[in-house]
């Protein structure tokens, strides 16, 4: 367990990225703007609203999930919530979609469902869960 993180957030070169895409498209706006045609400036600046929306969402959630021997914090937009390992389910889910296997990693307590993909985890969540069971395991045995 010393070699795994204690929490997971999307990665930090993606989030860079991310904001320098954002920067580009908001220049390309104001250029298209100025020089070029209203629905150029429209398109790009919708563009710039998208990636920039994922940008400052990937920045103002990090760490996405946390865990210590207490329990698991989860965090989105609406603030970070405790989640006991008591009651807690942990569970991967794969799905087949287009083509494509995709698998998450699902939090459940109470009447609340978190789910993680690897974007959100920065890790395959495979290996989260992989790391979540030993400290679920460790601090059962404490």
């Amino acid at each position: 367990m010393d070699n795994h993180p204690a929490s997971w957030a999307p990665r930090r070169n993606l989030v860079v990225v991310a904001w320098g895409l954002t920067t580009l498209l908001l220049v390309g706006t104001v250029l298209d703007a100025l020089f070029g045609d209203g629905k150029g400036a429209v398109l790009t600046g919708l563009a710039t609203l998208a990636v920039g929306a994922f940008a400052v969402h990937w920045t103002l959630i990090r760490p996405r999930l946390a865990a210590d021997a207490d329990g698991l914090r989860a965090r989105t937009l609406n603030g970070t919530h405790r989640l006991p390992w008591i009651g807690t389910t942990v569970r991967l889910r794969s799905t087949r979609r287009l083509g494509r296997d995709g698998v998450t990693l699902e939090l459940e307590y109470d009447d609340q469902l978190f789910i993680f993909g690897q974007t959100d985890l920065g890790e395959d969540p495979r290996d989260v869960l992989d790391v979540l069971t030993e400290l679920r395991a460790r601090s059962a045995g404490a």
